[in-house]
């Protein structure tokens, strides 16, 4: 049977990681953390290291989850793989293209797995939008815009804000609207990025603005950090009709505040937040049950790669794509016109 090991107890190890590793049945044997008393409460049969080699060197782990800030998941994925791990890391994967080949061609040659946890590919809403694409509901996409918006007009004290590589917004949640436009319409042709700041005294983005391209069809993702109101999370429209959706996924609120992802509640959207779908032909409106969440997926199919040698849930080349949107969407910020891709 697989064990892991944690590399990082923060937000991301300790409520995300943890308790969906645990619902795929994978023990976790061993945590790197500073938060010594935090980690043994949580899990009591896990040991607790002080440093990263300790955890290397334990001959009883097989995957090591790096939850750790972005600037340091290239050396320690690289660590990880050299010591014949396999490797899970929170998203981004690393902050240049030529990381990920690097990691990707280390983790080809270890034989090992190397995978990004996107793990909002399992949002509600996200597989809400799927299963209407892949039904035909929609039709062939002509528009797709997701927005992230939130309203958090004061810095924060937290690596996310601090200045280091890595850092702001769009390594963060513009690493998610990223691969779910990659989901849909593969690599765009072009885009146009306004990546910025607007708060006091931030160093590091906390907004951006991103518009893409893939033949006739237009893609736009957004973040602001000072809407109090932004608007519907998705407008996506195709040939057939237009899905229009608000609200966020429970499945971030359900596991910080304690609910195990086997309740039978988790992953599921209340009726408040059910979107609508407009018939292009006849106009009619109708609202559309939201999917049920599947965040548990990830890690099942993390154990079944290890185990039985099937897909990762990401593939390691996903996330080199998503890392290769990133970097032409500050090129063209930086230079204030359109980056083909």
């Amino acid at each position: 049977m697989t064990t892991a090991g944690l590399l990082g107890f923060g937000l991301a190890g300790r409520f995300f990681h943890a308790p969906l590793l645990q619902a795929a049945g994978i023990p976790i044997g061993a945590v790197v953390s500073r938060q010594h008393e935090a980690a043994t409460s949580v899990l009591p049969d896990a040991r607790v290291f002080a440093t990263e080699g300790e955890l290397l060197a334990a001959a009883d782990i097989d995957l090591v989850v790096i939850a750790t800030p972005n600037h340091l998941h290239v050396e320690q994925a690289r660590a990880a793989l050299r010591a014949g791990k396999h490797v899970v890391v929170d998203k981004p994967l690393c902050l240049q293209v030529a990381q990920a080949d690097e990691l990707i061609a280390l983790a080809s040659s270890q034989r090992r797995m190397l995978t990004v946890f996107q793990n909002r590919r399992w949002d509600s809403d996200f597989l809400t939008i799927r299963k209407l694409i892949d039904t035909g509901r929609l039709g062939a996409l002509n528009a797709f815009h997701a927005r992230w918006d939130r309203f958090r007009p004061v810095v924060a004290d937290r690596w996310r804000e601090h200045d280091v590589a890595g850092n702001g917004v769009l390594y963060d949640l513009g690493a998610h609207l990223i691969d779910q436009a990659l989901c849909l319409f593969g690599t765009p042709d072009w885009i146009q990025a306004d990546v910025f700041a607007q708060r006091p005294n931030a160093l590091a983005s906390d907004g951006f603005e991103l518009l893409m391209g893939k033949g006739a069809a237009r893609i736009s993702l957004g973040v602001s950090t000072l809407s109090a109101d932004g608007g519907p999370r998705y407008r996506v429209h195709g040939a057939r009709g237009s899905f229009i959706k608000s609200g966020l996924d429970m499945q971030d609120p359900q596991l910080r505040s304690g609910l195990p992802a086997s309740d039978p509640q988790f992953g599921l959207e209340p009726q408040s937040q059910w979107g609508s779908f407009t018939d292009g032909a006849s106009g009619q409106r109708e609202t559309i049950v939201s999917e049920r969440g599947q965040w548990t997926h990830y890690y099942a199919q993390v154990r079944a790669s290890i185990e039985q040698d099937a897909a990762p849930p990401v593939a390691a080349s996903d996330g080199r794509e998503i890392v290769r949107i990133i970097e032409a969407a500050l090129a063209s910020s930086r230079r204030g016109q359109r980056v083909t891709l």
